[in-house]
């Protein structure tokens, strides 16, 4: 093997070990490093991890995949939230802190699903089917207008100290797609299809094509969600001559910064066509992906004091403000968020540009941080190029696993080209 070869494989090695240190009788912890808060079961960081984990046929790592989400389904909240984390330590359960984490419940679903896909284990499915009705039932709540789309408070997912809030486009994408894993158990378990819920999903992919994705033919007039609200994007969007999917809109109007991994997904999940993920490509290329290396930001472009939107992100913190210019979610760079870029360009055939942002993944991942090299960092500064804040964080490995599979042709979500639910 050559040295970029090599390098590649020693990324890979150095992540599966990573991944089975995180590897606990609960499921997956956040990160082997001591600190109280991330050797919790994390809802959304346990499943993206188990995600990686079932891509890696390791019998062990699967078997902390299911322990994973019956921990989670083990302390579901009363009205069928999923815990945001639950700490084995004291018993403590968190739903959330300022605002639930909506995200959670809907990857609580998705990994049930990919579980099921991996393994067939239709015990375990029986036992867990109730929790998921349950869920699904909370996000037909939180839907509030029975109109389709989940109405997320800041906040409220994984970018738990950003402005974001409304009808964001990354939380559809995974109701979407949690959806399709629901109607895949639906139809193992009773052989049968349960339409009005496949129904469900192909208007809610309707819905997010027409009214996030702008500079096209007007949508049919029945998949607007709001003829005001969508000719105040339309605006927006012309002023912006942007070519990239909206991030967010509420009853006052759009957002237009450039959510990368809703963009991703969008694309990932088989919603976008191939002019759409052409012109995303684009986009990152030349307005968000920095020279200096191949790791995306979560968002672009950066807030700083400067502009109209910093109050707000100045006052979004639980305990500590951590967005300066940059940093975390406010221009920082994720493996996390990188991992499944790679994992689309693989998908589309785009392998050249995947392998570079997988060794982007790997270099980012391999900076000595707190001493250490590998370190795995939550993020790396978007200027400076340093790692921040914790370090040995499973989902950077993750990313990895996921992003080294999917060059393989060994993808983590199967596509739907059309409006069918694939069987499991």
């Amino acid at each position: 093997m050559d040295d970029q070869s090599d390098f590649l494989k020693l990324g890979y090695d150095k992540s599966i070990s990573l991944l089975k240190e995180c590897s606990t009788k609960y499921g997956f912890v956040a990160s082997t490093s001591d600190v109280e808060n991330y050797k919790r079961i994390w809802g959304r960081d346990g499943c993206i991890m188990s995600a990686a984990a079932l891509l890696s046929d390791d019998d062990d790592m699967i078997k902390t995949v299911r322990k994973t989400l019956e921990t989670l389904m083990k302390h579901q909240g009363p009205h069928g939230e999923i815990p945001s984390n639950y700490d084995p330590k004291t018993n403590r359960v968190s739903y959330g802190g300022t605002a639930g984490r909506v995200d959670a419940d809907l990857w609580f679903l998705i990994c049930c699903g990919l579980y099921l896909r991996k393994t067939k284990d239709e015990k375990f499915i029986r036992k867990v089917i109730e929790a998921v009705e349950k869920v699904r039932f909370l996000l037909g709540a939180w839907e509030y207008n029975n109109r389709g789309l989940l109405y997320i408070p800041i906040t409220g997912d994984w970018a738990d100290e950003y402005i974001h809030h409304g009808y964001v486009l990354f939380d559809q994408l995974l109701y979407y797609r949690a959806l399709h894993e629901v109607c895949a158990m639906h139809n193992f378990l009773h052989k049968s299809s349960n339409h009005k819920l496949e129904g469900k999903v192909a208007a809610l992919k309707h819905t997010i094509r027409a009214n996030y994705w702008f500079n096209e033919e007007e949508p049919e007039r029945g998949d607007i969600y709001h003829k005001v609200l969508y000719d105040k994007g339309k605006r927006t969007a012309a002023e912006n001559k942007s070519k990239y999917w909206y991030s967010f809109f509420t009853p006052a109007g759009y957002g237009y910064r450039f959510d990368t991994l809703a963009n991703i997904f969008v694309s990932l999940f088989g919603i976008a066509n191939e002019k759409q993920s052409n012109l995303v490509d684009k986009y990152i290329e030349d307005e968000v992906a920095p020279k200096e290396m191949f790791v995306l930001p979560a968002f672009h472009p950066v807030i700083t004091p400067k502009d109209e939107n910093w109050k707000d992100l100045k006052m979004s913190f639980s305990y500590t403000f951590k967005n300066k210019p940059y940093e975390y979610h406010n221009g920082g760079l994720w493996c996390m968020v990188t991992g499944f870029y790679v994992a689309d360009l693989a998908r589309r055939g785009k392998k050249e540009l995947a392998e570079k942002y997988l060794s982007g993944i790997h270099h980012a991942n391999k900076m000595k941080y707190k001493g250490a090299e590998w370190s795995f960092p939550e993020f790396i500064d978007g200027k400076k190029f340093t790692p921040g804040g914790m370090d040995h964080l499973g989902w950077s490995a993750a990313a990895a696993v996921i992003a080294h599979h999917a060059l393989d042709d060994k993808h983590i979500l199967p596509v739907h080209k059309n409006d069918e639910v694939n069987e499991l």
